[in-house]
C-alpha cells in the first residue's frame, strides 16, 4: 500500500574510484521506486553525490511529513553509528525537523533475518545441480578491527545456515583474519566448495582481491581485473586440487535486497 506522505532514503558508502560500489543501492532504490510504496525514493553516498549531508534537504516537508533512512549496510558499526546520524543530523532512532518532518533511523539491511535466506540462495544460483550435503559453503567478509561488526555479522550468517544442516561444512571467513579465505584447502574437505562474498557491492575486493587469495586468478597490477568487470563470476566452476570452486558475486547484489529495505522501513513505522 503506498504511503503518500512517506519518502525512503537508503544510504550507503559509495565510492570516488570504484563506479560499481553505488550500482546495487541505486538499483535497489529504482526497484522500490517502481512499486510505488513510498510517494519517493532517494539514494544518498558518504563518498559519492548526493552527498549524505545534502540529502537533508531532498524531500519537501509540505508533502513528505516522514522520511524512512535504511542504510544499505552489512553490519551496525562506524558508519551506521556515527558517521550517517552526524551528517544526516539524526538524534536517535527518531528526530524531529524543524520543519516539521519526522525522520526514522532503520536497522542497517545486513541486520535483517532474511540476509540468511538470500545467502543460501545465492549459493545454490552459483552452483547448481551440487547436492548442499557434499559441498562447504564459505562467507568471505573483511576481518580486522575496522571492521570488526562485519566479521561479527558473517559468523552470524555462518552460525545460521550452519544450524539448517544443509551444507556438509559452512564457515566464516575473513581477507585479513584468522580465518583466512586463503587457507581455505586446509579447512575444507569437500570436493564442491562455494563461496559468497559478503559485501554491499562488488570492487575490487570482489573482483580481484578474493579471487587472487582464493588462487582462481593472479595478483598484478590493483585495478588490472577490474577492466573486465565481472567476468570472474563466469568461469564457474573453477578446478583446483581435483576441486570444484564456485564463486559468487557480492550478495548485496542481490534483487532480494529490495525486500529487505522494505522492511526495514516497514519495522521502523511500528
Amino acid at each position: 500500500m503506498r504511503s503518500v506522505d512517506s519518502a525512503l532514503l537508503i544510504v550507503a558508502h559509495g565510492s570516488t574510484v570504484n563506479p560499481d560500489s553505488s550500482a546495487p543501492t541505486l538499483a535497489h532504490a529504482a526497484e522500490i521506486r517502481r512499486r510505488k510504496v513510498f510517494a519517493d525514493v532517494a539514494c544518498a553516498f558518504w563518498k559519492e553525490e548526493p552527498s549524505l549531508r545534502d540529502a537533508i534537504f531532498l524531500f519537501d516537508p509540505e508533502s513528505i511529513r516522514q522520511v524512512y533512512v535504511v542504510p544499505n549496510f552489512i553490519s551496525e558499526g562506524y558508519f551506521t553509528q556515527t558517521v550517517v546520524p552526524r551528517e544526516l543530523d539524526l538524534n536517535g532512532r527518531i528526530t524531529k525537523r524543524s520543519n516539521g518532518q519526522i525522520w526514522k533511523y532503520c536497522e542497517p539491511v545486513g541486520n535483517h533475518a532474511m540476509m540468511t535466506e538470500l545467502l543460501l540462495r545465492r549459493a545454490r544460483e552459483i552452483a547448481p545441480g551440487v547436492p548442499e550435503n557434499e559441498a562447504t559453503l564459505l562467507i568471505v567478509a573483511h576481518g580486522t578491527d575496522l571492521n570488526e561488526n562485519s566479521a561479527v555479522a558473517a559468523k552470524r550468517e555462518a552460525e545460521n545456515i550452519r544450524a539448517l544442516g544443509k551444507y556438509a561444512m559452512v564457515l566464516n571467513v575473513y581477507m585479513e583474519e584468522p580465518p583466512l579465505v586463503s587457507d581455505w584447502r586446509k579447512f575444507t574437505k569437500t570436493r564442491n566448495v562455494v563461496v559468497v562474498p559478503f559485501f554491499i557491492s562488488d570492487g575490487l575486493h570482489s573482483y580481484e582481491d578474493i579471487p587472487v587469495l582464493l588462487g582462481i586468478a593472479n595478483g598484478g597490477p590493483r585495478g588490472g581485473l577490474n577492466a573486465a568487470r565481472g567476468e570472474v563470476f563466469r568461469s564457474n566452476p573453477y578446478k583446483i586440487d581435483n576441486r570444484s570452486l564456485f564463486y559468487a558475486p557480492s550478495i548485496g547484489t542481490d534483487p532480494g535486497f529490495a525486500d529487505i529495505i522494505i522492511e526495514q522501513a516497514l519495522n521502523a513505522k511500528s
